[in-house]
């Protein structure tokens, strides 16, 4: 980001961030009670890089969400931690996930400084027992402990984990990015920004595809997410019949203290029952948030359980209505929207073909090396 703008209001929860230049990018909402500071920022930034603070002393923050990788561990289909150990989850990317009304897959967290809590404790990540480990690396560290004094104006005994996560989610607020060639057609005028092939595609999206219902566009920018959640199908297929005993058994574990954060990533058929490990709502049995779609081309593979390897598989699961092959079993859970969509190879070629376009600058070498495998669906 090149300037850093910020405008508090006493009548909002939130201040704002203008990042300046991201075309098709709204101002970044950032919480009175965690205002940008570059101090902070740069803070943040250490701490989310720091491999001490789990149990083997190889694992961050980065190594899952790696800025070399447009913030995941693409191309794994589910995040490795402590030992190579593997979890039930895809990472989602951090890039724009400032906006996001809750955080990770389910949305059990509700915003960037509660998310940043969690993944040092889970046995799968990063496996500390708590986080008395971090603080006591920080009071022991002369950078650390400056950093801490002059962005909270505190010393080392009163350092909370707390700090840490405030200085954690600014790092996060600032990795926004915009500016994709979809970008500078729609929103910038720029005609020939992007392919017939992809303007098609927009077409497609919008109409007969029915993305839009979900992965939004607004007047004068896009986040493409409703920020809401949705069973697609995709886990949920596979787990349906068991899904009486597995959420009775869910239940009563939780009631007697079961930690959610654990336990999703600890059993696959629990990961799949999604929203419902939040809320407890069957209506909300195998529902997942609906990601961005920006960078998606440079992601994959994709979905919660990382389950879909290209992006025209993605659009072939939604064209066959949710279900693993035309005329199989659909989930009683299914959301409403999802059914199938006749597209033809055409409309699927394009629709990828305008997928691609949501690629900021800075990530399009990593498009242009993995658009011949998205686009045939060939590779892994």
């Amino acid at each position: 980001m090149k300037k850093i703008m910020i405008f508090a209001s006493c009548l909002l929860l939130t201040t704002t961030v203008l990042a300046a230049g991201m075309l098709g990018l709204p101002d970044v909402p950032i919480p009175l009670d965690n205002p940008q500071t570059p101090e902070k920022i740069a803070l943040g930034t250490r701490l989310f890089n720091d491999v001490r603070f789990s149990t083997t002393g190889k694992v961050s923050c980065a190594t899952c969400h790696a800025a070399d990788k447009v913030f995941t561990d693409s191309p794994l289909v589910v995040s490795e931690g402590i030992n190579k150990l593997t979890g039930t989850r895809n990472a989602p990317t951090v890039v724009n996930s400032a906006f996001n009304k809750t955080q990770f897959w389910d949305g059990r967290s509700p915003d960037l400084e509660d998310q940043a809590l969690h993944p040092f404790t889970n046995p799968v990540e990063m496996g500390l027992a708590n986080h008395e480990p971090i603080l006591q690396i920080i009071r022991e560290d002369k950078a650390y402990l400056q950093a801490m004094h002059d962005v909270f104006g505190i010393n080392a005994k009163d350092i909370t984990i707390r700090e840490v996560t405030l200085a954690i989610a600014a790092f996060e607020r600032t990795i926004v990015s915009g500016n994709s060639p979809f970008d500078r057609w729609y929103f910038g005028g720029e005609k020939n920004a992007i392919s017939a092939e992809a303007q098609r595609g927009f077409n497609v999206f919008l109409a007969r595809g029915r993305c839009v219902s979900c992965h939004t566009i607004e007047q004068n920018f896009a986040i493409f997410t409703d920020h809401l959640f949705h069973n697609i199908g995709v886990g949920m297929n596979d787990i349906q019949d068991k899904v009486p005993e597995l959420a009775e058994a869910f239940l009563v574990a939780k009631s007697k203290g079961l930690d959610v954060n654990v336990a999703v990533l600890a059993d696959a058929d629990t990961s799949h029952l999604g929203r419902f490990v939040v809320d407890n709502q069957f209506s909300s049995m195998g529902a997942f948030k609906t990601t961005t779609l920006r960078n998606i081309a440079v992601t994959p593979p994709y979905m919660h359980d990382g389950s879909i390897m290209t992006l025209r598989d993605v659009v072939l699961h939604y064209n066959n209505g949710g279900i693993k092959t035309p005329g199989g079993k659909v989930n009683p859970f299914l959301s409403g929207g999802i059914r199938p969509l006749n597209l033809s190879e055409q409309e699927i070629n394009d629709l990828v073909a305008f997928m691609e376009t949501l690629t900021s600058p800075e990530y399009e070498p990593a498009v242009k090396a993995g658009a011949a495998t998205n686009s045939t669906g060939a590779g892994k």
